[in-house]
């Protein structure tokens, strides 16, 4: 099995978390290509992929509001934002749906330009963001408001509360609103507020993450193929047969069973635990 073939296993077997990751590397290598000025060695992100707070720009490209969410400003801007989202993603999902998952990371990322770009409006600023660190912000406040004395290890520290990772993540970005970047302080903040929101919402009852859910399945359901049998009416007489009652007992084959335990292993040990001959296995049983 060679390397293509264990990330296409990773990218399956991952989750929504995972996935999210691989498409935030997959924009910044294509940005590599197409948007990185080497003679100058800063990259150039055009009006339709970076968010923009000149609202003659974002008003007829608002699919901005979630694009620049992928995009990231350098290798350091994304390996930094990739390690964050991993940990809180990490975090998140030992609480939460895929679903809700998906459903914070869009909305968290949208309601944070709008305030990036309201902010700007007023301050009479002009500029242009990308990153997704205000959708991390959000993963990672959603996980501390609902569980904040988690325990939590850290290299060369110890064990740490939750809260006071988040609070010190916070407390740098109010330092700096005023140093530089401050578009970005403040999406990141604006991030915050809205996973904070979400999840006092969700402990109330109402789920922000559907409003996500139904639009990806309204766009699934109508670009699905329908199939164009005729209708047909057909009038019998008939007499209703007696139910013959269904075992519940589920029999599985050997093949399903030993793709059972090798998930079982890697929700237990990590999927590096894996021997080649149970990745070659499990890599088949996926296509």
């Amino acid at each position: 099995m060679n390397i293509l073939d264990d990330l296409k296993l990773q990218y399956k077997l991952g989750g929504i978390a995972m996935r999210v990751i691989y498409w935030n590397i997959a924009c910044f290598l294509i940005s590599l290509v197409f948007f990185y000025q080497y003679s100058i060695g800063q990259f150039n992100f055009p009006s339709w992929l970076a968010l923009s707070s000149e609202p003659g720009v974002f008003l007829y490209k608002p699919w901005t509001f979630l694009t620049y969410a992928f995009f990231h400003d350098g290798f350091f801007h994304l390996l930094f934002n990739m390690m964050v989202l991993n940990f809180s993603s990490t975090l998140f999902m030992t609480y939460f749906t895929e679903k809700q998952y998906l459903g914070l990371y869009i909305l968290s990322a949208i309601f944070s330009g709008v305030v990036f770009v309201l902010s700007y409006y007023f301050l009479n600023f002009s500029s242009s963001i990308v990153g997704a660190s205000a959708a991390i912000m959000a993963i990672l406040v959603a996980t501390t408001t609902y569980q904040p004395l988690m325990s939590v290890r850290l290299l060369l520290i110890g064990v740490v509360k939750l809260w006071h990772i988040t609070a010190v993540i916070l407390i740098l970005d109010l330092m700096q609103i005023s140093l530089g970047n401050t578009g970005g302080h403040i999406s990141h903040l604006a991030g915050a507020f809205f996973g904070f929101v979400f999840v006092k919402l969700l402990q109330n009852g109402t789920d922000l993450s559907v409003i996500v859910s139904r639009t990806i399945d309204f766009f699934v359901n109508l670009f699905r193929k329908s199939p164009s049998t005729p209708f047909k009416t057909v009038h019998k007489n008939y007499k209703k047969p007696t139910e013959k009652p269904v075992s519940r007992i589920v029999t599985k084959d050997k093949a399903q069973q030993q793709i059972d335990e090798i998930l079982d292993k890697i929700s237990q040990s990590g999927y590096d635990c894996l021997t080649k001959e149970e990745k070659e296995f499990l890599f088949k049983a996926g296509k």
